[in-house]
């Protein structure tokens, strides 16, 4: 049995991502927290650095992961959990992580022509935060799925 630092049978590697985008995710609301409160530069500062570690995150570990464990085997079994979760989790979190990018430019930079820029702020930033929290809350789930089998069976 290969025990994480969880004490469940993921790979340490997969406990340290579970709890950095744990972690991740509360940078996020501390960040919408300094927005309301008009610290907007403090709040640039904590929702690019959060959104520019997780495309590492993916890059580096979740992609190779992903096309490992799950994606030589779509088709067939999308109808087991085990590899819906990490199906779904995988395709909103790309959504998720292409917006996150995309506010980025468009909000911190003027690489983007001025069609291309975001003008309501708030609304994007808002949409893209609430389905950043369903992605991690699909990855608990795919965590939990691959790495806690027992709990499945309760």
């Amino acid at each position: 049995m290969n025990e994480g630092i969880l004490g469940t049978e993921a790979p340490r590697y997969a406990d340290l991502v579970l709890l950095l985008e744990i972690g991740m995710g509360l940078a996020l609301l501390i960040g919408s927290v300094l927005a309301r409160r008009k610290r907007f530069r403090l709040h640039a500062w904590c929702q690019s650095a959060v959104v520019l570690l997780n495309f590492g995150v993916i890059v580096l570990l979740m992609v190779p992961s992903f096309q490992v464990h799950v994606s030589p085997r779509i088709p067939v079994r999308l109808g087991k959990a085990y590899y819906a979760l990490a199906t779904v989790h995988a395709a909103l979190g790309s959504v998720a992580e292409i917006a996150g990018l995309y506010i980025l430019l468009a909000a911190a930079t003027n690489i983007l022509p001025q069609q291309f820029r975001l003008t309501k702020y708030k609304l994007w930033m808002r949409r893209v935060l609430v389905l950043w929290w369903l992605v991690l809350m699909l990855g608990c789930a795919t965590y939990a799925r691959w790495y806690i089998p027992d709990w499945f069976r309760r």
